[in-house]
């Protein structure tokens, strides 16, 4: 049975694009960026900037505690 892909977050910055995908698949999660980008420049105006995280249907909430509990330990730490 072919398992459905969700949209988890939608971010116009490349980098972090790649390290919230670091951080799921290091808690063996499968996740695939997606992005209408072209060009090798840095473009990232509309919707050619998008970069879609996506992930399994059934690690969608899995997926969105451990961005949860990243972004919070995040926060902690610049105050």
């Amino acid at each position: 049975m072919q398992k459905e892909w969700v949209e988890l977050i939608v971010t116009y910055d490349q980098l972090e694009a790649e390290m919230i995908k670091d951080l799921l698949e290091s808690g063996d999660m499968d996740v695939v960026l997606r992005s209408s980008k072209i060009s090798p420049y840095p473009v990232n105006v509309g919707k050619i900037g998008e970069v879609r995280v996506l992930v399994r249907e059934e690690d969608k909430e899995t997926a969105e505690e451990v961005l949860k509990q990243f972004r919070e330990k995040d926060s902690n730490m610049e105050q």
